[in-house]
């Protein structure tokens, strides 16, 4: 089938690792995952999660960078103007907010609680990752059509190269999932799985002499 977008340039040229890259996990918490939240629930969330903590033991192995975020308020009036209502139950100190047990246990370096899609947005991760030199970001998370896909964005606008790891990221609807996921690879992005990332990362192990 012919694709409007590829005449007209996009998605012509693939953006590849650069000299050292990080992962990033947008908003893997129990709200998100867990059945028994309104928002959790999501089989190909639940993948996602499963696909991402081997991702995360293979950064924290090679030392590079693992930033995590939640997203959560202190009072529902911290909230944007969200249109999902369960949103506003994503509090502060509650288990909605809580890291899903699995992601926890392969111990981000940095957990942020943010208030807006982005995991970028207000938040000290894009200073983070320049003080420590990186220049490439691996995104992983949910939900995919929203804060991944925000997340994605901007990192990319920041200056960061940005491979998202397919396997790593999961949405309520597949469709979305896909959507969104041939969008930005058309646009912002290389779309990756979680093998090719590994790979990358011990690639920089190695080179870097790192045990």
């Amino acid at each position: 089938m012919s694709d409007i977008y590829e005449k007209r340039g996009y998605d012509s040229r693939r953006l590849g690792f650069g000299k050292k890259p990080a992962v990033v996990v947008v908003d893997f918490q129990r709200g998100f995952i867990d059945p028994e939240f309104p928002l959790g629930g999501a089989p190909m969330v639940d993948k996602a999660v499963a696909n991402t903590v081997p991702l995360m033991e293979a950064a924290k192995r090679a030392g590079l960078p693992v930033i995590a975020c939640v997203n959560g308020y202190d009072s529902p009036r911290a909230a944007p103007h969200w249109k999902i209502e369960p949103v506003y139950d994503l509090l502060k100190d509650t288990p909605s907010t809580e890291l899903d047990p699995r992601i926890a246990a392969a111990e981000p370096d940095v957990l942020l609680m943010k208030s807006a899609p982005s995991l970028f947005f207000a938040t000290p991760a894009a200073a983070i990752l320049t003080r420590e030199g990186v220049d490439t970001v691996i995104v992983t998370g949910c939900i995919t059509s929203g804060c991944v896909r925000a997340s994605v964005i901007d990192a990319f606008s920041l200056g960061f190269r940005v491979m998202v790891a397919e396997d790593c990221v999961g949405d309520h609807d597949e469709a979305a999932h896909r959507q969104n996921l041939r969008d930005v690879e058309r646009r912002y992005a290389d779309v990756i799985d979680s093998q090719t990332a590994i790979a990358a990362i011990e690639k920089w192990r190695l080179a870097n002499d790192r045990d």
